[in-house]
């Protein structure tokens, strides 16, 4: 897998991140600093999945994407319904988006 592969994936599931956020925020104040930690998130959901699509295959990749989504919403946790749902529909369409450019 190539970085500039790499980098196309990654970018749409940036900005994915990104409108969510907004989307969640939008009555808020504005932060200060700009959310670097999106960012980051995408692009360490970008390696995963280059290495589930590389080496495992590309089957069930909604199953993963939904288990990880519930897994980085501390769903044993029990946080409220609404957030979790929230973030594990972002990790599913995250996953389409990575399927879609990797797979």
């Amino acid at each position: 897998m190539t970085l500039g592969r790499l980098a196309l994936a990654w970018l749409p599931v940036a900005l994915w991140f990104l409108a969510v956020d907004w989307m969640v925020r939008r009555k808020e104040p504005p932060p200060v600093r700009p959310n670097f930690r999106l960012a980051i998130e995408a692009g360490f959901l970008t390696l995963f999945a280059s290495l589930w699509f590389d080496s495992l295959g590309s089957g069930a990749w909604w199953l993963l994407f939904l288990l990880v989504g519930a897994i980085a919403a501390g769903l044993p946790r029990r946080p409220p319904w609404r957030a979790a749902l929230i973030d594990v529909g972002r990790y599913v369409v995250a996953g389409g988006i990575l399927a879609w450019r990797l797979g």
